[in-house]
């Protein structure tokens, strides 16, 4: 799943702050612990000292056996027991008090009475439990982390907001950009370099485009209009030689089959001059379009068309079929499907067209056999061996209905009846 730029960054942010705070608890831990028995360290070495001296001052010290109030005792040893160097380690000792065993910080430290004899003296401290700071120390960290992953998710979200609105402007500014529509190109400061030097190339980039597009529409329609010329001359010619009473069976038939092709051609250029204008969205008035009054007219003003095929049509409105939609191209989206459904219609064949609130289905008579769903809408592609047909219908019906979002053209093939099928609104 894709996510913007703010949430990508805050997503990242909190799995390395995260490692990075795991890392710095474990070093913060082994720290703290270093920290606590090293004081604790100290303070037994100084208590050794103290109360050797205060033995030496007070026999009765010596005495002292077992733990007491004082957290020490002196125990005889022999000549070979006694060891000249301190010795500090860690121990559990049960409390009564807790009724379980707690740690302690102990010292051992062998010395020689004022009776020459050998004693070993054992200091003990109560130190903190581990186990009580790795909890205390994880709640402390845990609550670290939330407020350091709000406090970074705010200013991140605040800071980059702040610091990518001109990106979002000049994105905006992309997403409403058409080509051959008036484009303001207003001069705007930006406080970030990169984005600064992002507008100025976009600018350049559609005056480019623009140039490029100008000169392609000009080139399409001045040769388009070149060719009209010399084909529309050469039929009126091929009309004046027809009409010839001089002219044999065999010269008139190839004359005619010329004048057709010519007449093909004709229809070839208007075409792909039609297929050129919608790509490059010169059909950009958009009002709202009346389709349902839109299909009757159609089919009244081809009544002759129709009737010249003996098809049956019947128009059955089961909604209203409504659309924000340029009133040329729903005219050339109509028509070519009205033209393919009888054009390719049996002799006294059917039409039944549908108009409901979001679809309107061309359902007709015709070849016995489906036609190829995935070449139908392809360009120069026949549905027949019909000449007269340039193949660019059925392309051209495609071609606009790309240039509407949530629209869509299908053909289906069912009971011996071929469907058309035309969505608005698709639900993907």
């Amino acid at each position: 799943m894709k996510v913007s730029l703010k949430y990508y960054t805050i997503k990242y942010l909190i799995m390395i702050l995260l490692l990075i705070i795991a890392v710095w608890a474990g070093l913060f831990y082994a720290y703290i612990l270093d920290e606590v028995h090293d004081n604790v360290d100290d303070g037994l070495k100084d208590r050794k000292i103290q109360i050797i001296k205060a033995v030496y001052l007070n026999p009765q010290l010596l005495k002292n056996n077992d733990f007491g109030f004082n957290e020490f005792k002196i125990i005889p040893i022999t000549a070979t027991e006694y060891k000249n160097k301190s010795r500090l380690y860690n121990k559990m000792y049960y409390m009564e008090y807790d009724d379980k065993d707690q740690p302690y910080r102990v010292l051992e430290a062998d010395f020689i009475d004022q009776y020459k004899n050998h004693q070993r003296l054992v200091i003990r401290t109560s130190t903190v439990e581990e186990d009580e700071l790795i909890y205390d120390l994880t709640t402390a960290l845990i609550v670290l982390y939330i407020l350091l992953v709000i406090s970074i998710v705010a200013v991140n979200s605040y800071l980059l907001n702040k610091a990518m609105r001109p990106f979002y402007q000049i994105l905006d500014k992309l997403k409403k950009y058409q080509f051959g529509i008036p484009f303001s190109q207003a001069e705007q400061n930006y406080s970030i370099k990169e984005f600064e030097e992002l507008n100025v190339e976009i600018n350049e980039m559609i005056d480019r485009n623009e140039l490029v597009f100008y000169q392609q529409k000009q080139f399409i329609e001045n040769a388009s209009h070149e060719l009209q010329t010399p084909l529309a001359i050469v039929i009126n010619k091929i009309d004046l030689l027809i009409q010839n009473d001089n002219l044999d069976k065999k010269n008139l038939t190839f004359l005619t089959e010329v004048k057709n092709d010519l007449r093909r051609m004709v229809g070839l250029n208007k075409s792909l001059l039609m297929l050129s204008k919608i790509e490059n969205s010169q059909f950009n008035a958009i009002s709202e379009v009346d389709f349902n009054a839109m299909v009757n007219k159609l089919v009244e003003n081809y009544e002759d068309f129709i009737a010249f095929k003996n098809v049956e049509v019947n128009i059955i409105e089961k909604g209203i079929f409504k659309a924000d939609f340029n009133q040329d191209l729903a005219d050339i989206l109509l028509s070519n499907l009205l033209k393919n459904a009888v054009k390719y219609n049996n002799e006294e064949g059917t039409l039944n067209i549908f108009i409901e609130n979001n679809r309107i289905i061309f359902q007709n008579s015709g070849m016995q056999a489906p036609l190829d769903k995935s070449r139908i809408f392809n360009r120069f592609y026949k549905q027949s061996s019909d000449h007269t047909s340039t193949g660019l219908g059925l392309s051209i019906i495609k071609t606009i209905i790309k240039q509407y979002p949530g629209w869509d053209i299908t053909y289906e093939f069912e009971d011996q009846m071929h469907y058309f099928i035309l969505i608005k609104n698709k639900i993907s």
